[in-house]
């Protein structure tokens, strides 16, 4: 492997460990063992991967937060957006959220006007939370400020939030296969 892109692959690598390590996604075996919704296999998620799965979601808000993974982190971040999004009694915004190797991206649902488009390179972590169930997030860092930013999303069932987070790690497992597949110097 090439020297210099060597970092890009670890990034990906650690970010996929902390998706896959998540002790949710541990508890609920891969949230596959009554999979009425979700693909009989692996296998059979490749392709519409590639182009990009799409989840439509209600964006709760975002806060900043110091790490960039660990569960009591995101549950402190999501109960903080939580809290601020029950206080304003606003409409929340209807969002397509699309998973690809490339990253995740987001769009108006009504307006079909695109949001932000976030590099699977800035995501270091993505959960569904324990109390909140219906709750997907994640943590990337901003393009603009470096900082490091916490996404909620309310998804209409436990099912498919958990869907949305694995099908992230399913991302960030085939960005590193086509990452490993480009740099194999073939």
């Amino acid at each position: 492997s090439g020297s210099g892109s060597g970092s890009a692959m670890e990034a990906l690598r650690a970010a996929g460990r902390a998706v896959l390590r998540s002790p949710r996604l541990a508890r609920h075996g891969l949230g596959l063992r009554r999979r009425r919704k979700l693909p009989e296999s692996w296998a059979d998620m490749q392709e519409p991967l590639l182009e990009g799965m799409c989840f439509t979601l209600k964006y709760l808000g975002m806060t900043l937060v110091e790490k960039p993974k660990g569960e009591d982190m995101a549950a402190a971040a999501i109960r903080r957006i939580v809290a601020t999004a029950r206080v304003g009694a606003r409409k929340f915004q209807k969002v397509i959220l699309t998973v690809s190797p490339r990253g995740i991206s987001l769009q108006d649902a009504d307006t079909k006007e695109m949001v932000e488009n976030v590099s699977i390179y800035r995501i270091s972590y993505c959960t569904t939370d324990k109390l909140q169930n219906k709750v997907f997030a994640y943590v990337a860092q901003s393009q603009e400020s470096g900082a490091l930013e916490c996404h909620a999303f309310l998804s209409p069932k436990k099912k498919i939030a958990q869907a949305v987070t694995l099908t992230v790690a399913q991302a960030f497992q085939m960005a590193l296969d086509l990452w490993e597949a480009t740099h194999a110097g073939r």
